[in-house]
């Protein structure tokens, strides 16, 4: 629906700014308002660009990014959400980013085709040892105080707080409820049914694409953030899906490069996909460069 502001499953947006988090480009819970006109994009469905300024770097420090958001003006069907997948779209909340930074390149979309990853020793370690101790549900995202509060927690134990934080209820629901796709959450539970980690998950025709993921910092030991990953790696599987995407790579910040870990992957560069894979001297690089 349009009609002045934008009205988009629920939720009205004119003219706004988010703030954004550490490792998040975008902090959902906090929106300024009257700061520019947005403008109408051509597409399948068109798209509004409702913000498209430099601004400091979510990853890196004394860099300067460029995030342009763009608000499907309806929501998006399976097919046209893999295809913004395919050209680096990443989705948060009700809108979609793909850098466009002014001096750096250092952001690479990263995916791994899930017919041909093989996951290495430690990372099986992991995923039997999760499936013997959390509980694993799949449905709607929704809100409740209990994951809001899980959230926080994940972000203070990681060392993730930063502008915009604490989040409330209003901001999670637009951060990790609100969406423009088809999305999902995957709940972990230990114990008597305590909530130890919820990952929130789009589908597209071809493809999961992993949204966020956050969990509790006592249970760093099970590595839920691997086991999650793992964990829709097999339910890629299970559903006929080729393509798993893991949003950005930064090899330059900790809690982005540990994504290059998973092999083989393929990086978005300069529009087309390289594989990548572990080398004969033992180090990653891509495989048409090997040799």
């Amino acid at each position: 629906m349009l009609a002045g502001p934008v009205a988009l499953a629920g939720a009205c947006y004119g003219d706004c700014v988010w703030v954004r988090q550490p490792n998040s480009p975008f902090e959902p819970n906090r929106m300024s308002v009257g700061t520019r006109r947005p403008r109408l994009l051509d597409g399948h469905p068109p798209e509004l660009l409702v913000y498209d300024e430099d601004t400091s770097c979510p990853y890196l420090d004394a860099r300067v990014a460029r995030l342009p958001m763009r608000l499907p003006t309806r929501p998006l069907t399976a097919a046209e959400f893999s295809e913004r997948l395919h050209v680096g779209d990443r989705r948060q909340g009700l809108v979609l980013y793909r850098p466009n930074c002014p001096t750096c390149n250092a952001c690479e979309a990263i995916r791994l085709d899930v017919h041909t990853f093989a996951s290495n020793k430690t990372q099986r370690r992991i995923y039997r040892r999760g499936r013997e101790r959390f509980r694993v549900e799949i449905g709607p995202p929704a809100l409740s105080a209990e994951k809001v509060a899980l959230y926080n927690k994940h972000k203070t134990g990681r060392g993730l707080m930063g502008e915009g934080d604490p989040i409330d209820e209003t901001g999670y629901g637009a951060f990790l409820v609100d969406s423009c796709a088809d999305s999902f959450e995957i709940r972990y539970f230990v114990n008597d049914g305590e909530l130890a980690g919820v990952a929130i998950v789009d589908r597209g025709t071809d493809a999961l694409s992993a949204v966020y993921t956050y969990f509790d910092p006592d249970l760093k030991d099970l590595s839920p953030g691997v086991f999650s990953i793992l964990e829709q790696v097999e339910l890629c599987k299970r559903t006929g899906l080729r393509w798993l995407y893991l949003g950005l790579y930064v090899s330059e910040c900790p809690s982005m490069a540990y994504k290059s870990l998973y092999l083989p992957h393929e990086r978005l560069h300069d529009g087309r996909w390289a594989l990548y894979d572990r080398r004969s001297d033992g180090t990653i690089g891509r495989v048409d460069d090997d040799e």
